[in-house]
């Protein structure tokens, strides 16, 4: 078994890797015991590694729901922060040497213990921003200031980490804490004395662990680790307060649900659907942020579907919810938003580069038109004429809203407007033309339009799936073959702008570009054309615009 030595008093349930009596002895790591100080949960627990020994434990199965998941797997030890211990202990050193504390600290220490710890270190400190850029600009490789004014300095450094160089990103922040007003979008922020000051202000128990350098003290004032291995999000304080500080956080109860496939505990899920009209006061940029985190997460579903449930997507998101058309009395129509969480993860499936957030969003969004177009037709058919260009634009309006870059709002509405186009192929009637246009239409986004037209058959009638993949199998064939023979996807016309203008004898100007579009569409619909047969196709079209 791995001892530990334990400092500090423990009242009530001891935490699971042991009594924290203050005897300062060895202690085997064994399950949870009752510690003879009898009363509530401990409000601080702190322990003390011995030289040699490992952190703290790892969570063991991603799929455990079991509060006891940590005895039960005898606590096995968290290699990850053994591995960048020598940059995090140097660093620790540089603080100590100047008097002041340095902590590795929330998503750190979370992930450490999820045995998922990546490049990105956060630490937090009682030194003030000023101090800790002093401290840090000799050692970092590159430092920066983007949030000094909230307490936060960024630096990178390149160091050796185990058997490979790595670049890490580290954040350091000043103790603090922060608050909204019910009229400012920004927080206000204020510095702390103590580590368990700040430890109360962060948004979730399992993000309020630290660990103390170099000493490697582990300090959970709020049982995040039990909340860790019970797979649950729950606050420090209450729910209600920890929203109030900043109402961005009922977001990120959903995004972290997403990322890590937790449950939000009742009683936050209660606060969220009272206080969800307080999100109004955070800018549209810091909640794009974390729709982008949660969109791109494994499991996106889980945290749309709170969002939902709590009435947050009314406020950031709101054509989400209208997806859930009520159902007419002959079932003539899918439940679109059930349709559009399918679709999001069958796109999902088909992505080969990681997760793309332009075939995400374009998946979520792709049917949003349908509640607008919807009517019901004299033969009892339900439709939805036109969706897809109404949904085209309604994305692009919601994406601005959002303060997304103009070229991913680009980007998704058009695969929004084009969703649509294959179910005109039927079982392989278009022309070459037709062919050419599709491809010219999608432009670079050809993949991606693949991927979506696939992932938005959610069919349960198998022959009908089965019928509508072998068409869309036949219809990238063909643009394959196409390629191969036309250079598809540079498709210009056989002439380009100065050949037009010598062979017509005209200036720069606008009968230039009528040319040139004049020879594009002759180009999609037959194909390409020799020189001689492109100069007199050119001279006919003019001959009858002077006509």
């Amino acid at each position: 078994m791995v001892t530990m030595r334990a400092e500090g008093k423990c009242r009530g349930v001891a935490h699971k890797i042991g009594c924290g009596a203050d005897d300062g002895n060895e202690r085997e790591i064994g399950p949870p015991r009752i510690c003879p100080y009898k009363g509530e949960r401990p409000n601080k627990w702190c322990a003390r590694l011995r030289p040699g020994h490992v952190p703290f434990s790892v969570v063991p199965n991603a799929n455990e729901v079991n509060p006891s998941a940590l005895s039960q797997a005898q606590h096995r030890a968290v290699s990850e922060l053994l591995r960048v211990s020598p940059v995090a202990d140097d660093l620790a050193r540089r603080f100590q040497e100047a008097g002041f504390s340095l902590a590795l600290v929330g998503g750190s220490v979370r992930d450490a213990l999820l045995g998922r710890l990546g490049n990105d270190l956060d630490f937090t400190t009682d030194a003030r921003p000023e101090d800790v850029l002093k401290i840090i600009r000799p050692w970092a490789d590159a430092v920066w200031e983007i949030g000094i004014a909230f307490g936060t300095v960024g630096a990178q450094k390149d160091a050796r980490v185990g058997d490979a160089d790595r670049s890490l990103q580290i954040e350091v922040t000043t103790y603090r804490s922060e608050a909204y007003d019910r009229t400012s979008r920004k927080p206000e922020v204020s510095y702390g004395d103590s580590i368990e000051e700040d430890l109360v202000r962060r948004d979730f128990t399992v993000n309020a662990m630290a660990v103390a350098l170099p000493e490697k003290e582990f300090i959970d004032p709020h049982h995040g680790r039990d909340d860790l291995a019970a797979r649950v999000l729950r606050t420090p304080g209450t729910p209600e307060a920890s929203f109030s500080d900043d109402p961005l956080r009922m977001l990120r109860a959903a995004r972290f649900a997403a990322q890590l496939d937790f449950e939000v505990a009742p009683e936050v899920v209660k606060a969220m659907k009272e206080m969800a009209g307080r999100i109004e006061i955070v800018s549209a940029e810091r909640v794009r942020d974390e729709l982008n985190k949660l969109i791109l997460s494994a499991h996106p579903r889980k945290g749309l579907a709170l969002l939902v449930e709590t009435g947050l997507a009314e406020y950031v998101l709101p054509e989400l919810p209208a997806l859930r058309l009520e159902s007419d009395e002959h079932h003539r129509h899918k439940d679109v938003y059930e349709h559009s969480l399918i679709v999001l993860e069958q796109a999902m499936a088909l992505e080969q580069d990681g997760p793309d957030l332009t075939l995400r969003l374009a998946a979520l969004l792709h049917d949003i038109g349908k509640p607008r177009t919807r009517r019901f037709e004299k033969d009892g058919r339900v439709s939805f004429h036109h969706h897809e260009v109404v949904g085209a634009k309604m994305t692009k309006k919601r994406m601005l809203a959002l303060k997304y870059s103009n070229e991913l709002v680009k980007d998704v509405s058009r695969l929004v407007e084009l969703h649509l186009r294959f179910h005109g192929y039927g079982t392989g009637e278009w022309t070459d033309s037709a062919v050419r246009r599709y491809v010219r239409d999608a432009g670079p986004l050809l993949d991606r339009l693949h991927k979506l037209t696939r992932s938005d058959c959610t069919t349960r009638n198998k022959r009908k799936a089965t019928a509508l993949s072998r068409a869309y199998d036949g219809l990238e064939e063909r643009i394959a073959q196409l390629q191969e023979q036309e250079e598809l996807d540079s498709i210009r016309p056989d002439l380009d702008g100065n050949e037009i203008m010598q062979i017509l004898g005209i200036r720069p100007g606008p009968a230039v570009g009528q040319a040139y579009k004049h020879l594009l569409e002759l180009r999609l619909e037959n194909g390409p054309m020799e020189h001689e047969a492109a100069v007199a196709a050119l001279r006919e079209w003019w001959a009858r615009q002077e006509g």
